[in-house]
C-alpha cells in the first residue's frame, strides 16, 4: 500500500489500491455495481444512515450508491493521495463537481473574485449563482497580480476562483502570491487545476484551499469516461459531500473504476506529453504561419518565469494555444479538417492529440468582444498534446497549414 511520502510515480500506481487480506484478493480492484449493501443487522443498517461520522470515504460504510460505494472510495483515496488533501468526493462530471463546491463554499451576499480567464462554463455558472443566490462578483484579470490585488482589498471577498493553467490559452496564475493575497483577506481560494494536474502542481501546497478536476482529462487520459472531484481539508469535504449525496451527481462503478485504471498511467503520460508539447511549440514559434504560441516553456513566453517558479521540474504541462496568421473561422476551418493524425475533439488531455477552436465550442457562450478581451480570436486554436511522437505530430500540423 502506497502513502503520500512517496514518490508520485509510485502513488499514481498503488495509492487506492485493494487492501490486503489473509483470504486471495484480486489484484485489481474488481467493478462493484451494486445500489445496495448488506449489514451483518438492523443495528448496523441503522448505525450507518447516521454516516459520516468523520470522513465519507470508510470503505466499510457504504449502504447506498449514492451517498458512497467501493470504487467511488478508492477513486477518491486514490487522488486524494496524488494532491496531498485530506479527503475528496468524486462526481459525475468536472462541472458538477465545481457547481457541489460552489454550493458548499458560497451564501447569498458573499463577494467573489474570479478569474476573467476562466473556462467559460465555469464563468457562465458563476454569472448563474450570482442570479440565483445574490452574491456580488466580479471578474479580474489574474495575471496581473496587482490588479487582483487591488480588488481583493477593495471587495474583501468570501471566495476567490481561478485556475492555474488557463483555459483555452495556457496562461500560468501566480497562485502562491494570489492565494496569500486572498488569505490576507479572509477569502477562501478555489482552484481548477484540471490543465496542470498533480503531477505538475499541488494547490493546496502552495495556498489553495479546495482544488477542482474534471477527471474526464488528464486524470483519466483515455477519452472515455466523465467525472470530477473536489479535494480540500475534511470541513468543507463534508458540506461537498451532502451536496452530491443530495443532488445525485455520483459517478457509476464502472467510470469510477475506469478513471482509477486510467490514473495509474499519469505520471507516464504527463511526462510525455509535456516533452511532445515543449517540442511542439518550439517548432509552432519559429513558424512563419503562426502568429503567436501560448505555451509557458518557451523562454519569451510573458508566463514562463512564474510557470518556472510554480513548476520546478522544467515540465510545463500538455496543453498548447497558438493563432494562425491573417485567418478567419472559415480558413481556421480548413485547416483543422486537413489534419489526418490530430483529431477536433471537444476535450482534452486525452493520450491522442486533439485540436479545439475554442472561440466556436468551449468558448460559444461569450460574446465576441469577451472573447477577443482575452485573446480568443477566431484564428487561435488549442491543442491537447497525446503521446504520440511528436515527429509526426509536427508533419501532420505542417501538412495542413500548407493547405
Amino acid at each position: 500500500m502506497a502513502d503520500q511520502s512517496h514518490d508520485f510515480f509510485t502513488l499514481s500506481v498503488h495509492a487506492g489500491s485493494a487492501v490486503r487480506v489473509d483470504d486471495s484478493t484480486p489484484a485489481v480492484p474488481p467493478i462493484v455495481p451494486s445500489v445496495g449493501y448488506i449489514h451483518p443487522g438492523m443495528e448496523e443498517t441503522t448505525a450507518t444512515f447516521d454516516y459520516p461520522g468523520g470522513t465519507p470515504y470508510d470503505s466499510s460504510k457504504h449502504i447506498y450508491s449514492r451517498y458512497s460505494a467501493p470504487n467511488q472510495a478508492l477513486l477518491e483515496e486514490a487522488i486524494t493521495a496524488l494532491e496531498g488533501a485530506e479527503g475528496a468526493v468524486s462526481f459525475s462530471s468536472g462541472m458538477a463537481a465545481i457547481h457541489a463546491a460552489l454550493l458548499a463554499l458560497l451564501e447569498p451576499g458573499d463577494v467573489v473574485i474570479a478569474a476573467n480567464q476562466l473556462y467559460g462554463l465555469t464563468r457562465s455558472l458563476l454569472n448563474w449563482f450570482a442570479e440565483m443566490i445574490d452574491i456580488d462578483l466580479y471578474f479580474i484579470d489574474f495575471l496581473d497580480t496587482g490588479a487582483v490585488q487591488s480588488a481583493l482589498e477593495t471587495f474583501t471577498p468570501d471566495l476567490v476562483v481561478c485556475e492555474v493553467l488557463t483555459n483555452p490559452l495556457v496562461r500560468v496564475v501566480d497562485l502562491q502570491a494570489i492565494a496569500q493575497i486572498a488569505h490576507d483577506v479572509g477569502a477562501v481560494v478555489l482552484v481548477d487545476n484540471t490543465f496542470a494536474t498533480p503531477y505538475l502542481l499541488k494547490p493546496l501546497e502552495v495556498g489553495a484551499d479546495i482544488v477542482v478536476h474534471s477527471t474526464t482529462k488528464f486524470i483519466n487520459g483515455h477519452g472515455d469516461v466523465l467525472g470530477g472531484i473536489v479535494l480540500g481539508s475534511q470541513e468543507p469535504m463534508q458540506k461537498v459531500y451532502g451536496f452530491r449525496k443530495m443532488l445525485g451527481a455520483v459517478p457509476g462503478a464502472f467510470d469510477a473504476w475506469l478513471t482509477l485504471r486510467g490514473m495509474r498511467t499519469l505520471a507516464l503520460r504527463m511526462q510525455q506529453s509535456c516533452s511532445n508539447a515543449a517540442r511542439i511549440a518550439a517548432w509552432l514559434d519559429e513558424n512563419p504561419a503562426i502568429e503567436r504560441v501560448y505555451y509557458p516553456g518557451l523562454g519569451d513566453d510573458p508566463c514562463h518565469a512564474t510557470a518556472t517558479k510554480l513548476f520546478p521540474d522544467g515540465l510545463f504541462g500538455g496543453m498548447i494555444a497558438f493563432e494562425i496568421a491573417n485567418v478567419d473561422r472559415q480558413g481556421v476551418f480548413k485547416f483543422v479538417d486537413g489534419l489526418k493524425l490530430i483529431s477536433s475533439v471537444t476535450s482534452l488531455g486525452d493520450i491522442c492529440s486533439i485540436l479545439l477552436h475554442p472561440a466556436s465550442s468551449s468558448h460559444r457562450t461569450l460574446t465576441r468582444e469577451q472573447c477577443e478581451a482575452q485573446g480568443i480570436t477566431e484564428g487561435v486554436l488549442r491543442l491537447s498534446v497525446g503521446i504520440e511522437n511528436a515527429d509526426d505530430l509536427i508533419a501532420d500540423i505542417d501538412q495542413a497549414l500548407s493547405r
